[in-house]
């Protein structure tokens, strides 16, 4: 009976060692899985860094910003990175004019108007649009969306930032919608059970109780769609043109930094030349603009956090 009686303890303890060593094991899993993210985000940061310095030791800095004219492959280059920017940030802007309201638009229904059946079909079917191939959606907006709206505007050229731009909007629609309408099935039930005590209808709810309480899931889902937007490389670089053209104009033709990059990557410069080193330069630029939209978003997703 004594043995029995010092065995249980001295197997409970075994018991909770295991346990604490399987725990441990667990942890340092989590704790290596964010370390990989951050290593491999600190070694894109430093590649391009230090393979841009080369490029800058050749071009000077003011030269690089204020510069109008991109030709970095032409006898007389010129590198400045404003008509890459530009191409870049007018594609973005038209992709959000369309994907931030329809998102928004969608998520709402999703979350507040729609039947559990209807959201069961309509949500897996926005995400499939996720997972068409890129290219595929750069050669609908050069076959199809272009000559749609040359029916309307004469003058548009085969190549443009209109199209492309509405075709990345319908592209990013999913991450934003999806996202939004997680954020808001999130919001307590008791935030709309006192609305409606107080006589507000599900319109009413969903717009001033709903969204606002849901503001820093949806502003997440907004700079998510903005960084996809920027970074997007196949629809523009089949549709938007390759021609680097300083305008804001986005029914003219231009290239982005994206665009560009591939272009350079297919060519046949040596790798140790100033065309080539371009690339990495161009690259830094992207992700610097990238890394200003995610801490705007950070910024306003603690800001509503806090306030609601």
């Amino acid at each position: 009976m004594a043995s029995s009686e010092t065995y249980i303890p001295q197997n409970n303890q075994r018991r909770l060692k295991w346990r604490k060593s399987r725990d441990r094991v667990i942890e340092f899993g989590l704790l290596l899985s964010g370390l990989v993210a951050v290593f491999v985000t600190v070694s894109i940061a430093l590649i391009l860094v230090t393979e841009s310095l080369p490029f800058f030791a050749n071009v000077s800095l003011k030269e690089f910003l204020t510069d109008n004219l991109w030709t970095p492959m032409f006898d007389s280059p010129h590198f400045g990175i404003l008509p890459l920017v530009a191409g870049t940030l007018v594609t973005t802007m038209v992709a959000l004019l369309l994907a931030i309201p329809c998102g928004t638009i969608i998520a709402i229904y999703l979350s507040e108007f729609a039947s559990h059946r209807t959201r069961e079909t309509i949500k897996p079917m926005l995400e499939l649009l996720g997972a068409v191939p890129t290219v595929v959606y750069g050669y609908f907006a050069l076959m199809m969306v272009t000559p749609f709206l040359q029916k309307f505007i004469p003058n548009l050229p085969g190549f443009n930032m209109l199209g492309p731009g509405l075709v990345i909007g319908i592209m990013i629609i999913p991450y934003i919608a999806s996202l939004s309408e997680d954020a808001m099935r999130a919001v307590p039930k008791y935030m709309r059970e006192g609305s409606y005590a107080m006589g507000a209808t599900r319109f009413q709810t969903a717009t001033r109780v709903v969204v606002p309480g849901a503001l820093s899931g949806i502003a997440a889902a907004y700079i998510l769609g903005i960084s996809r937007a920027v970074g997007e490389t196949m629809v523009v670089a089949v549709a938007a043109g390759l021609q680097p053209n300083l305008t804001w104009d986005p029914t003219q033709s231009a290239a982005t930094i994206t665009a560009f990059i591939v272009q350079v990557s297919l060519g046949d410069l040596p790798h140790d030349s100033i065309g080539y080193q371009s690339i990495f330069a161009a690259g830094l630029v992207l992700m610097l603009i990238t890394l200003v939209f995610n801490i705007g978003g950070f910024i306003l997703t603690r800001r509503f956090r806090e306030v609601y």
